[in-house]
C-alpha cells in the first residue's frame, strides 16, 4: 500500500472534488437523503474528509480514517476550518481492513469511498468489507464506492495511449478477464481493481448486507467539460438547478450506470 499512500501525499483529493462536482453533488445527495436524522458516522478512507465535514456540518457526530497520514491531518484542518472539530470522535490513520481501534456495532451508519478500488485482491476486498460489517450496527446504512469496469473499458477504448498496458487488444482482454488494471509509470494514478456492475450487489450481500440500490455516482454528466456546464449556468440559476435535479435523478437508472466512473453501492446491515 506504500504506492497509494505516496500518490495520495501528493494529490488533492479535496481539489478533485470541488474541479469535479458533479460526483460529490449526487454522492451527497443520496447519503443525505437516506441517513437518519441524527447519529455517529464512520468516514473510512475519507481521504482529506470532504463528505465527512458536510456531514459534520449537518450535525452528526463522526468518525474518520484514512491510510494516509497526511490526510487524515488535512481532513483535522479541513475540521478546524469549518468550525466541527468538536463534532469529531477520533481521526486515525488505518488500513480499511483493520479498524481494530473502533469497537463491534459502534457507527449508526458508515462510508467507504475509497479503499475497495486500492484492493485489488478478493481477500483484501472481503477482509475491508467484513471491517465495515462489524463496525456498523444492525440496520445500520453502508454506502460504499466501487470503479467500473465498463467505463474504464470505454476510457482505454478512445485513450489507449493514456491508459497502457490497455493500449493493446491483450492488454484489454486480461483487463477484462481479472478486473484489475497496472502500470508503472510514476506519479499516475494507482494500480485499482475495477467491477463488472453485476457482481457488486453479490458481492455485498455474501459479507452480510441487504442491497438498496446501486448508483452512478456522475451519472450521465461524467462525460462533460467545464464549458459544456458553462451552457447550462447561462441558461440561469432555475435552469441550471433543474438540469441538476435531473443529472441526480438519472443516476439511479441501472441502464446508464456503466458511463460512470464511480458507482455508489448502498446496503444495510442485516
Amino acid at each position: 500500500m506504500n504506492k497509494v499512500i505516496a500518490y495520495y501525499d501528493r494529490f488533492d483529493e479535496w481539489g478533485r472534488l470541488d474541479r469535479e462536482p458533479i460526483e460529490f453533488i449526487i454522492n451527497l445527495h443520496h447519503i443525505e437523503s437516506m441517513l437518519p436524522p441524527q447519529g455517529h458516522i464512520l468516514d473510512n478512507g475519507a481521504g482529506p474528509g470532504k463528505y465527512a465535514v458536510e456531514l459534520a456540518r449537518l450535525g452528526y457526530r463522526m468518525t474518520l480514517t484514512d491510510l494516509t497520514p497526511s490526510s487524515v491531518d488535512a481532513a483535522k484542518r479541513k475540521a478546524a476550518e469549518f468550525g466541527v472539530l468538536d463534532q469529531f470522535e477520533g481521526f486515525y490513520a488505518a488500513d480499511a481492513r483493520d479498524l481494530s481501534m473502533l469497537p463491534d456495532e459502534h457507527v449508526d451508519a458508515a462510508l467507504m469511498l475509497g479503499p475497495l478500488y486500492h484492493l485489488q485482491t478478493e481477500e483484501g476486498r472481503v477482509s475491508a468489507v467484513k471491517e465495515l460489517h462489524r463496525v456498523t450496527k444492525p440496520g445500520g446504512l453502508v454506502f460504499v464506492a466501487v470503479m467500473s469496469k465498463t467505463r474504464f473499458l470505454m476510457n482505454s477504448l478512445m485513450q489507449p495511449e493514456h491508459w497502457k498496458p490497455n493500449h493493446t487488444v491483450e492488454g484489454i482482454r486480461r483487463f477484462l478477464q481479472t478486473g484489475t488494471f497496472d502500470h508503472a509509470d510514476e506519479g499516475r494514478f494507482t494500480g485499482a481493481y475495477y467491477f463488472d456492475i453485476a457482481e457488486v450487489n453479490p458481492f455485498m450481500e455474501s459479507q452480510g448486507f441487504e442491497s438498496v440500490k446501486l448508483i452512478g455516482s456522475s451519472s450521465v454528466a461524467g462525460a462533460m467539460t467545464p464549458e459544456q456546464w458553462d451552457y447550462w449556468r447561462r441558461q440561469g440559476d432555475e435552469a441550471y438547478r433543474q438540469v441538476l435535479d435531473i443529472v441526480i435523478q438519472e443516476s439511479e437508472n441501472p441502464y446508464s450506470l456503466g458511463t460512470a466512473s464511480h458507482l455508489l453501492y448502498i446496503g444495510r446491515k442485516v
